[in-house]
Formats: C-alpha cells, sequence, structure tokens
C-alpha cells in the first residue's frame, strides 16, 4: 500500500497522485538545472576574480538583459524614472 490515502472504494484519490507527480517532475527539473545555475556563478565569479566587472556593473548588466528580454519600453521606463527622482 502506497503513502496515499484509498477512497472507499479502494482506488487512490487522483488529486493526491497529480500532486504526488508534480512534486516528482518539479524536483527532477530542479535537479536537471542545478548544473546550468553552478555554471551561473561560476561566470560571475571569474568576471570577478579577473577585476573585469565588478558586483555592481554585473548586477546591472543583469538588470539590463532582462529589461531587453521582456521587451520593456525604455522611453516609458526612462519617463517613469525622471518623474520618480524629481520627486525626491
Amino acid at each position: 500500500m502506497s503513502n496515499l490515502d484509498l477512497n472507499n472504494d479502494g482506488t487512490v484519490d487522483e488529486k493526491e497522485q497529480r500532486i504526488g507527480d508534480y512534486i516528482q517532475s518539479l524536483a527532477a527539473v530542479e535537479e536537471a538545472m542545478e548544473p546550468f545555475k553552478e555554471q551561473k556563478r561560476a561566470l560571475k565569479a571569474n568576471y570577478i576574480e579577473n577585476g573585469w566587472l565588478s558586483r555592481e556593473e554585473i548586477s546591472m548588466a543583469v538588470k539590463a538583459y532582462r529589461l531587453v528580454k521582456d521587451d520593456t519600453d525604455i522611453e516609458q521606463l526612462m519617463d517613469f524614472y525622471s518623474k520618480v527622482n524629481s520627486m525626491k
């Protein structure tokens, strides 16, 4: 008998089965992603160790990358930034 509860008719509750399946799949995906996360950390460390970029410069580069990736309207963002900055 498994860890899943049985219904009155002796069948495994489908919702619980789906939850178990999802958790197993999620664990497999996260495990598969780990080498790439490590590679990303190593890339950052390499640039810092070699003095090519500072932590702050890398952070700004990542933010710029995400803006471009998300197709952010840069003019609208700059306009918003100017308005917020003038309120200080």
